[in-house]
């Protein structure tokens, strides 16, 4: 799989929260557990554990609708702790 393309936005976030690209497509190619966004039908969650981060669970918003494909946003979401 060729990597995905990245909004200018992702690209922000990942570098501020410290969360690598590599992550990101790990979980996309994947997920413990996918998951379509409460408002928006084009966008699917993918959510999975890094293990490089004390096993903590990113949360990878992801646009599968547009060519190329995009990340939107990733996160560590702690909500989702102890729950994948």
């Amino acid at each position: 799989m060729d990597g995905p393309a990245y909004t200018q936005h992702a690209l922000y976030v990942l570098e501020e929260r410290g969360i690598r690209k590599d992550w990101v497509e790990r979980v996309i190619r994947n997920p413990t557990r996918v998951v379509p966004d409460p408002v928006d039908p084009e966008l699917v969650h993918f959510l999975g554990r890094i293990i490089e981060r004390e096993g903590r669970v990113l949360r990878v918003i992801y646009n599968s609708c547009t060519n190329p494909n995009r990340v939107i946003a990733a996160y560590f979401d702690r909500t989702m702790q102890g729950k994948l």
